[in-house]
């Protein structure tokens, strides 16, 4: 079986695929995916479904829950061995499947090795490793999904491990010479992230390096303005001194 968590959770058997709804079936499994091949506690599901307000009968709930998810993958997905997927394991259960069948094991492997590829040098290595990594994303970790206290955190650290595989990929082009063609995605990334200020350095290097030196002065200004207006303060040191570039 094959399994994505970067945007809607799906499950994929011969061809056949489900996406998970918005129910706590689908949460359960979404944590157990965030987990995938660890058991997680039965104390640990019951956080995470509950959050504090749990019903009285919650084993049995929680027994019946694993009940649907395993017909889910024999009916919906034909797999005739749901039990050796969904595996009880005391003090709780497990997905059991190999690393690789996990998107995100995957986009974090590849983010592994083109962040090595980039500190030996090598920047069309870690280019390419990195680009593939995030042709996996689909949006953003879990989307869509009910999210609890445990699965939050794996999908917050899954959606900031891509801003920076973002930024490791920006800096491998960089070494490339691709300015010219870093500018329309460092424009986006800008505006999805207004209060990234690494990415605003990126885009006005970028402007400055490929000759549009008036633009570049005018992505200074925008992060100045939105700086002050929303937090009260100036870029950082960083940025002032490569704004004194861009002016020499």
């Amino acid at each position: 079986m094959e399994f994505i968590v970067l945007g809607r959770v799906e499950m994929i058997h011969q061809g056949r695929s489900i996406s998970l709804s918005k129910s706590k079936v689908g949460q359960m499994l979404s944590l157990l995916l965030a987990r995938v091949n660890e058991t997680v506690s039965t104390d640990v599901l019951i956080d995470e479904l509950w959050t504090g307000d749990v019903p009285q009968s919650v084993q049995t709930t929680l027994q019946t829950y694993v009940y649907h998810a395993r017909k889910l993958i024999t009916q919906e997905l034909g797999h005739p061995h749901a039990h050796r997927v969904l595996v009880t394991r005391p003090p709780g259960y497990a997905i059991e499947t190999a690393e690789r069948d996990v998107d995100a094991n995957v986009f974090e492997l590849l983010v592994k090795e083109g962040t090595a590829r980039l500190k030996e040098g090598d920047a069309e290595a870690t280019a390419a490793r990195l680009s593939e990594a995030l042709a996996l994303r689909r949006g953003p970790a879990f989307s869509g999904m009910r999210i609890g206290p445990m699965l939050e955190v794996h999908a917050t650290y899954l959606n900031e491990l891509r801003l920076t595989a973002v930024e490791l990929r920006i800096e491998a082009f960089r070494q490339l010479g691709y300015h010219r063609e870093l500018v329309p995605e460092l424009r986006s990334l800008v505006a999805e992230n207004p209060l990234n200020e690494r990415f605003h350095g990126l885009l006005i290097q970028a402007l400055h390096e490929c000759g549009r030196r008036a633009e570049a002065l005018q992505a200074y200004q925008r992060l100045w303005q939105v700086l002050d207006r929303e937090l009260g303060v100036r870029p950082t040191l960083e940025i002032q001194k490569l704004h004194g570039s861009v002016l020499a």
